[in-house]
């Protein structure tokens, strides 16, 4: 009786360790064009909103489940999503192939300034440089909203009211978006690898939003065409994660359910 309990107990503790090995996928990272491996992919998981990157052999390992998505991203080369399968969980490691895209550098034109001695005339020539600043707004967590060259007062009034109808049109029916702020907040390859990066790519596959619509959430919440045409990944998801936070609150004190 006790040797069946020991074989029973042992069958059980290797099915739960082969179940926890299951929860994590292995591969290695290729170029399509020559099958070198390539380091530094980075490898996110959209359904647990996790990260990764390959190592300098192209390997990498991650924690996925069935049908969870993983995006695969790299300077100079085609993002693509692969689906997890259960043959790979089952026999392990697999090859991912990433094609080389073609980069088209955009005509940069110079205009250089005539200078004409007279202050009065040169001055005009000079690009208007638009001042950002952040006003406060009482009963609010944060700093506040950045505002640009409009009036403070027109400024904060539209904060108040416009984004948390913009947010909630975007938003309302996007909760597992929403959640996914926090997570990619708190994990810190996430954030690492938003630091580096200024497309908006992994924004716009996470929150499933386009680049237009990205842009515009971060316009409505206040903060200056400078700030978002400047700041790098990172910086725009806590700028729309701290917007929503801020619209949370004035929509409870407005008696609005999120």
């Amino acid at each position: 009786m006790k040797n069946y309990l020991f074989l029973f107990a042992l069958i059980f503790t290797s099915t739960v360790c082969m179940g926890q090995e299951a929860d994590k996928v292995l591969g290695v990272v290729l170029d399509a064009s020559n099958d070198l491996p390539l380091e530094s992919v980075n490898i996110v998981n959209l359904n647990q909103v996790i990260g990764t990157t390959t190592n300098k052999e192209g390997s990498f390992e991650i924690s996925a489940k069935v049908n969870d998505t993983l995006h695969f991203s790299y300077l100079g080369f085609k993002s693509i999503k692969v689906r997890v399968t259960n043959d790979w969980l089952k026999f392990g490691s697999s090859n991912i192939k990433l094609t080389e895209s073609a980069l088209a550098l955009e005509t940069v034109t110079v205009n250089q300034l005539k200078l004409t001695g007279y202050l009065e005339v040169d001055i005009k020539q000079l690009p208007v440089i638009n001042n950002n600043y952040r006003y406060s707004i009482s009963g609010l967590p944060s700093a506040g909203y950045e505002a640009g060259s409009k009036g403070a007062i027109t400024k904060i009034i539209g904060s108040i009211f416009n984004p948390a109808d913009f947010l909630h049109r975007m938003f309302g029916k996007k909760s597992n978006e929403l959640r996914k702020l926090k997570k990619m907040k708190e994990d810190d390859e996430i954030r690492n690898l938003l630091a580096s990066r200024f497309d908006r790519e992994m924004l716009t596959v996470l929150l499933q939003v386009d680049r237009v619509d990205l842009d515009e959430i971060v316009s409505q919440c206040d903060y200056s065409k400078g700030f978002i045409q400047t700041a790098n990944d990172l910086q725009i998801l806590d700028a729309i994660s701290e917007c929503y936070e801020e619209y949370k609150l004035l929509s409870r004190g407005r008696g609005k359910r999120i």
